[in-house]
């Protein structure tokens, strides 16, 4: 089965972490965390709608300018979430500019800041280009539990990480998986089209079988029509969890592996070798025998290290080795 987004790490695991949610069948995509993101093309910044950024240090939002120059002139509005001092960080890269050239006739772009924390109701800030990126205060982000963004196919969870200061770690979560069985669907005579994407999103939204789903010139075919004929074929939704810069604490652990339970692919830091523990523990890092052993703790099927140390440069196999025997459950 096609997975409703697929996932990819931006950088090589020594540079700055970033993970793409690209989605297989829109013009859209989602960024966890906002480091350098060169490696992006302008394509694919432009889709990104919401960027969930998991603390302020400088290889985790150092990308906001990239992602602010190529939006620009663009009307429409990017959602950044993230934990306490989002607003203010984003208030602050803005001031860093002259923007004598915005307003009134500037194209609508709007970039909408939220913060996050488990203590409920969160700050929110709306930057216009249209008004030179000045501030306006909105309503308190509704206490919503750990869910950051809800909508028909999916939701975004955070849990709070302790790195010395704050930091999210997210988990993507497909509300239900939807294929297209294409033999059933040229045994009853139906063409492809956007009518499909239609169809899933009705089955995800848990629609009656009764619902009539508009092919276009051809007519509408009953919800229930394609799931009876098995033109529509439903499994678990995917689940990505994306976890970085934590230490190894009782906390920690516990609030990851309930995030990162049962995924389909974690994310997550492999800074040191199992050598630098203590080096690791002063730094507010896992090394890779702990991240693994996290990966496996939460029974993902698939696990991808990153942000490794740039001491261990020549070494990636050696932490991918101890990542690996840990996961596995060899050591």
């Amino acid at each position: 089965m096609a997975w409703l987004v697929q996932p990819r790490l931006v950088n090589e695991p020594f540079s700055d972490p970033a993970l793409l949610l690209d989605f297989a069948f829109a013009r859209r995509a989602l960024l966890f965390d906002l480091g350098d993101l060169a490696a992006l093309s302008a394509r694919e910044i432009i889709r990104t709608t919401h960027a969930f950024v998991s603390h302020m240090h400088m290889d985790h939002f150092a990308g906001f300018d990239r992602l602010l120059r190529l939006n620009l002139y663009q009307s429409r509005t990017v959602h950044l979430l993230g934990p306490p001092g989002l607003c203010e960080a984003v208030a602050a890269k803005l001031a860093a500019y002259t923007w004598n050239l915005l307003g009134p006739h500037s194209a609508d772009f709007r970039l909408l800041a939220e913060e996050w924390s488990p203590a409920g109701a969160g700050r929110r800030s709306l930057f216009p280009a249209q008004d030179a990126f000045r501030r306006q205060e909105l309503a308190p982000r509704a206490a919503g539990g750990r869910v950051l963004l809800e909508e028909a196919d999916f939701m975004v969870e955070t849990a709070r990480l302790d790195h010395g200061i704050p930091c999210l770690a997210f988990a993507f979560q497909e509300t239900l998986r939807v294929n297209v069985h294409r033999p059933a669907l040229e045994v009853a005579g139906l063409p492809v089209g956007p009518w499909l994407t239609a169809a899933k999103q009705a089955l995800r939204r848990g629609d009656p079988a009764g619902t009539e789903i508009l092919l276009g010139p051809q007519g509408s075919v009953p919800l229930g029509f394609l799931r009876e004929k098995g033109i529509l074929h439903t499994g678990p939704g995917q689940r990505i969890t994306y976890a970085t810069d934590l230490a190894c604490s009782p906390a920690n652990v516990e609030a990851l592996t309930e995030l990162a339970r049962g995924s389909d692919m974690l994310f997550i830091e492999a800074a040191f070798l199992e050598e630098d523990r203590a080096m690791a523990a002063r730094k507010n890092h896992l090394t890779a025998a702990q991240a693994g052993g996290i990966a496996r703790a939460a029974g993902v099927a698939h696990a991808r290290p990153m942000h490794f140390s740039a001491r261990y440069l020549g070494q990636e196999e050696a932490l991918r080795r101890e990542f690996e025997a840990a996961f596995r459950g060899a050591r």
